[in-house]
Parts: structure tokens; sequence; C-alpha cells
């Protein structure tokens, strides 16, 4: 540790520290551009200069490393004139469009030209023009003559999404950041530039000219899409959410968000949602108020378990879905009778409940492996704060190795990381290589290997590498949990970690993949899964939030098979499933209900509705409690959402990534498992207009 006196206190940081991170630490603000605590150290801006005693002139705080005893003032008249002067150079060529640029209110300079900018300026000359770029839907270039070259976005880019998509070109006044060749920003995390932006140069498209900053309501929320539960301030005006951004969260998702949380608010006010109960009735559908909806499914359900018995009945429920949601929908359908209830829609094999899967350790800590081994996975675009985090361990010397098909693995940059070994085959060879890493464990080792395989080069390779280091993992990705062998990778992956000191578990597809599997939301005494209920096995079919077509393997074929049931009940905040529904009830889509998510590591995050239900939409949760009431299923009279919230955990998650299964490599001919990609994951982010114009999304079209 070193000492320094910052502004007359004493100020201890570690060797090797900047200043700025010592005023930090003493809770000094410093004013800067160009320093972010996650990227790495530019000293562009040279606003952070600050006066060091015995130095000729002032040093950038960002850049000047701290000395045992060093004495720093950030407040001294030499201070404060070195930061106007570099205040009154930034400014030189800044356009003066505060009132119609949408970072104002919000903006850096903006902030600190109040303090640190004169009144009037010396420079007579007209002002530099940049010329706008087209860079695809999501960021507006359009300004970019805002833009004083902090390189921010660069550095973003390069160290944290893993991909340099803007630079810098030219030098001087001539300078400019643009993209490559004129070509677009496809990350998918790219609207984390428009965050560090300091300035107006990068701004939201689809937020673009909506509204000021001072006019939205700030609301905390959590993702409903993947499984790192990222945490949310919604922005909402008027009854309606114009825009989402990170909370900061360093145990979660630290800064950023991926752009499918960040833009997927526009499916939110589309002319898709569903605002009023539909029946159809004579092949056409009609609006009804709630009452007679509820009462003709009530009815239907009666009717149905009388004539076929109530394991004629089933629920399809999305793991996009509430904690609360799914357990009423469990209580529901287990309250008639029936025990066919499943939220794996796009599993292939369906084995016995053997406890919660999980990640199997804390997101945080997957920023400090040293060893990894991923199976199954497309991680950049299923989990992009996942794959951040990967990228972040392999950035200081982890060895990622995987096991992944050509969709995911197509060329060496496609996960925008080093990768240190990889075998790339079809899906029903993962058990055989598996099978194949295992025995070179063994070999090494000198341990009896699990079953057969051959020790390859490229399976001794990884075995090599996941003997090494101390802090491990072995990742289930999507398709390994959607594979129709998953239960042999599970107790292969089991069986590699235990000989290599690894933790091992799934990376989760869904937001609340965990907490379905907490509350019951499948089969737990014999009820008929998934596969079973879209292959044609019901009378009466609830879908819960979920458009079985798009959402489970069966794809078209489930359409197809729910329309030979007696009655089909939609529960979703959109106009779906029409042509095999019977009933539609307008449900809240995650920002207009209260409830709570279980992300990937286990960790149970409560969330408040941010505006109110849309016209005649209502939470599902109370849609579930109201139906059962109306079919006299005890023990749901809940009058708020916390009341089913503590219903529904009052046993503690049983998280478990053992597995008694036996190993079986046979099953050659498995089709490749049902993974849903980037842009077409769940039905809010499937009527995005923003992100379905993506690179992204353009690619899951033409496949």
């Amino acid at each position: 540790m070193v000492e320094i006196e910052l502004d007359g206190q004493k100020v201890e940081v570690a060797e090797g520290s900047m200043v700025m991170h010592a005023a930090e630490k003493a809770g000094t603000y410093i004013p800067h551009f160009c320093y972010h605590k996650k990227l790495s150290i530019a000293a562009n801006c040279r606003m952070c200069l600050v006066e060091v005693e015995k130095a000729p002139k002032p040093m950038p705080a960002c850049a000047t490393p701290v000395t045992q005893g060093m004495i720093v003032r950030t407040k001294s008249d030499r201070a404060i004139a070195a930061q106007k002067s570099v205040m009154e150079f930034l400014l030189i060529n800044h356009p003066l469009d505060c009132p119609i640029c949408d970072q104002g209110g919000e903006c850096q300079l903006q902030d600190l030209a109040v303090g640190y900018g004169g009144s009037t300026s010396r420079y007579e000359e007209e002002k530099r023009v940049v010329f706008h770029k087209e860079v695809g839907p999501l960021i507006s270039m359009e300004e970019m003559s805002r833009c004083i070259h902090c390189t921010r976005c660069v550095r973003f880019g390069q160290e944290v999404a893993g991909a340099m998509e803007l630079g810098m070109s030219h030098r001087g006044e001539h300078a400019e950041i643009e993209t490559f060749l004129g070509q677009t920003i496809d990350s998918e995390l790219s609207g984390n530039m428009i965050d560090i932006c300091p300035v107006g140069a990068l701004t939201s498209k689809p937020f673009r000219y909506h509204a000021r900053t001072w006019e939205l309501s700030r609301r905390k929320s959590v993702a409903a899409h993947d499984s790192s539960g990222a945490n949310l301030i919604v922005q909402v005006k008027n009854n309606q959410v114009m825009r989402v951004v990170p909370l900061e969260n360093e145990d979660v998702n630290e800064c950023w968000i991926a752009d499918r949380d960040r833009f997927s608010y526009e499916a939110l006010n589309s002319d898709e949602r569903l605002t009023r109960p539909m029946l159809k009735q004579g092949g056409e559908w009609k609006e009804v108020d709630w009452q007679t909806a509820l009462e003709y499914v009530a009815n239907g359900l009666r009717n149905i378990q009388r004539d076929h018995g109530a394991n004629s009945i089933g629920a399809l429920v999305s793991p996009h879905s509430t904690l609360e949601e799914l357990y009423l929908a469990g209580a529901l359908v287990r309250g008639l009778g029936s025990d066919n209830i499943d939220h794996r829609l796009r599993n292939a094999e369906f084995g016995a409940v053997e406890g919660v899967r999980t990640l199997g350790t804390s997101i945080a800590s997957l920023s400090t492996l040293q060893r990894v081994l991923v199976v199954g996975s497309n991680l950049r675009k299923d989990h992009p704060l996942f794959a951040l985090r990967l990228r972040h361990a392999v950035r200081h010397g982890a060895a990622l190795n995987l096991i992944t098909d050509k969709a995911a693995f197509s060329h060496s940059d496609a996960w925008a990381m080093p990768v240190a070994n990889a075998v790339v085959s079809d899906a029903f060879a993962w058990a055989q290589t598996l099978a194949d890493v295992a025995s070179a464990i063994a070999a090494e080792k000198g341990v009896t290997a699990p079953c057969t395989g051959t020790a390859s080069v490229q399976a001794q390779a990884i075995a090599k590498s996941m003997l090494g280091g101390e802090r491990k993992a072995v990742l289930l990705g999507n398709a390994a949990a959607h594979h129709a062998n998953a239960s042999t990778l599970l107790a292969l992956a089991n069986w590699i970690a235990e000989q290599t000191g690894a933790t091992v578990g799934y990376l989760s597809e869904a937001a609340n993949t965990v907490g379905a599997q907490w509350v019951g939301a499948q089969p737990q005494t014999g009820g008929k899964h998934a596969g079973q209920m879209l292959a044609g096995g019901l009378k009466a079919a609830l879908l819960l939030n979920t458009e079985p077509e798009f959402d489970s393997a069966a794809g078209a074929a489930a359409a197809q098979s729910l329309g030979q049931a007696e009655m089909v009940v939609t529960l979703s905040p959109f106009k779906a499933n029409m042509a095999f529904s019977d009933v539609l009830l307008p449900i809240a889509p995650f920002t207009e209900t209260s409830g709570s998510f279980v992300n990937a590591e286990g960790r149970l995050q409560s969330f408040h509705a941010v505006v109110k239900p849309l016209a005649e939409t209502r939470p599902a949760w109370k849609v579930l409690r109201v139906l059962a009431n109306l079919l006299d299923i005890p023990g749901v009279a809940f009058e708020t959402s916390q009341e089913v919230l503590a219903r529904a955990t009052a046993q503690p998650l049983a998280a478990s990534n053992s597995t008694k299964a036996a190993i079986n490599l046979t099953g050659t001919t498995t089709p490749a498992p049902a993974v849903a990609s980037i842009y077409q994951l769940d039905g809010i982010v499937r009527r995005a207009p923003s992100l379905q114009l993506t690179a992204d999304a353009r690619k899951e079209v033409a496949a």
C-alpha cells in the first residue's frame, strides 16, 4: 500500500494505482471525460489535470501513478486554471445545440461546463462540422460534431464487447470516430456505448426526440430475458416506457446491459398488444368483458375434467413468467387433479426431478476463473453479460475451452475472445467428445474413466487445460440443456468437474428458468411433460406467456397438435396463438406487474410495476388467482404478489447439479437441440422493431 496526501487528507491505496483511484477512495471528485472505471486509461481529454507537488506542470489524475508521500491538490488555483483551460479547448468546436440534444439534462460536458467553462468564447472562427454516420438501427451518430474524442466507445468495443467496431481516423482537427469502411455497429452490447458517451455524440435511435430527460420518471426493475437477471432503470413518461438503462450492480450486471434488455421495451407500446379478453365464436374473434371470459374458461375446464378426466388438462408455461405466476399456474392445474405442467418447452429429454439446476457458482466469479469448459452454447449471443465476464477472465489469462457446433462457432472471432481449444461438431457427437475429454483426464491422473472414450489430440488439449489453474468451471449452455442426451452430458460434466476441481452448472436459458424449477413448474408425480403435451396429449391447454410455435422444440407442429384440443386458453400480453386458441386473456408484461425472477446463480430479485397495466390488461397472478377461485380450488386466496411469493418460496431453493443418470453414448442420429436465437428468445423481443432490424436478426431470418 502507498500513502499519499490528497487535498490535505491522508489516503492509502494499492501500489500501481493512479491519483484518480485515490480520489475515488477519498470521496473527492475530479472532473473527467475519458476516464471510466471499467475501461483502460487513455488520458485523452486532460480534464482531470491536478497539481502534484514538485511536478513542473499539472498532471492528469487518471494516468499519474501514486508514489509514497506524494502531495496532490485537486482544487488549487493552479489545478482549477488548468481544468478551465482544457474546458475552453473542448468547447471551441462544440456545437451550441443543447436545446435539441437528447443528452441535455444528463450531459457530462454540459454539467462541467457550468463549473469550468467561460461565459464567452475568444474564438470567432466557424465551428468544425463532422458528417453524420449510419451505423444501424440502435445507435444514432447523426451529430458527431459533438464528439470530444474521449474514445470511451472505442475502448468499450475492444475491451468489454470484444469487437473493435469503432475507431478514430485521421489526426488533429480532422480526427473522427467512425466504423471501419462504413460498416454498422452489430455488437449485442452496443447500447452501452450510449451510456458511456459523455456528450450527445452517440444517442439512442429508438428514443431519439421522444422525451427530455427531466420529464422521465425513473423506476427500478429486473431484465425479463436471459438468466443474468440484469438490474434496470426503466424511464417512464405518461404511463409509457420510454427508455431502459442499466442499474449498477457489481454482483450481477456491473454497469452494463444487453441490447435486448435495453431496446425490447418498444414491443410494450406496439399495436400487437392484447388489450381486452377475446373469445373465438363461430371462427371469429370477439372482445368480451373479464367476467364472461373467466367464466367461459372455468366452465370449459370443469366440463373437460368431467368428460375426459383431470389428466386431459395441462399447462405450458414460459420460463420468462414470474415466480408468482408460475406458482399459481401449478396450483391451478394441480388443484384440478392434474400434474401436467411444464416450462421445458425446448427440451428433448425430460429426466426425473433431481434438484434445481443453477450456474453452480456466482455470476461475479466468472470474471476471475482461470479455466473454463463451455459445452453446447453460443455464449456471446445466448448470454451476452456472461460472455462479458468470461471475456474479462480471458483478458487476464484464463483459458477458455469449448465444445459446440458450427452455428455457435463459425470462425475464430465468433465469440469475440481468444479460445484456447475448441471442438466444433454436430450436437449428437457432444457426449462422445466429453467422454474423450474424460478419458484424457483419466489417463493424465491414472484413474478409471467413467466410460469408453478416445484420448484424441483435441481431448488431450482440453484435459491438460482443465487440469491446470485453480479457479475452474464446466458450464452447460442452452443447447446442452435442451439436448436429447442432456443427462449424459451432465453426468460427464460432473465427472470432469470432480476430477479437475471445477464447479459445474447450467448457464440457464430464460429469466426465470431456475425459478420455474424451484416452484415445481414441471411434472412432480408422473404428469405429462412438455413433449407429450405438445404432441397432442391434451383436451384443455393453458398457455402462459408462451407461443409454442416459436418457443418450443415442436415448432410449427405445436400449432397443429394444440389445434386438436377442445379448449386452448392463451394468457399473453400480445395477440398470440390466435390460429388455435379459443380464449385470449390479456396479461401484463413484466413492466406492468409486480413479481420476482430467479437468475442463473439462484439470486431471487423482486420488482414492482413501473407503469399501470394497459387498458383492460391484468397481472397474470391475479387472473390465475381469480380463475382458481371460480374453480373452487383452496389455498389461493392471495391479496398481493408478496403473499404469493412467500408461499412459493416457503421451501428453500434446493440447488443441485449432480445427477443419478447413467452415461449413455448412443444416439448418433440425435437432431440438433431447439435453441432460440438472440432476438427470437421470447414474445417481447420478437416484437421489438429496432431489434428485428439488427444484423443478428437479419441472420436469424435468413437462416
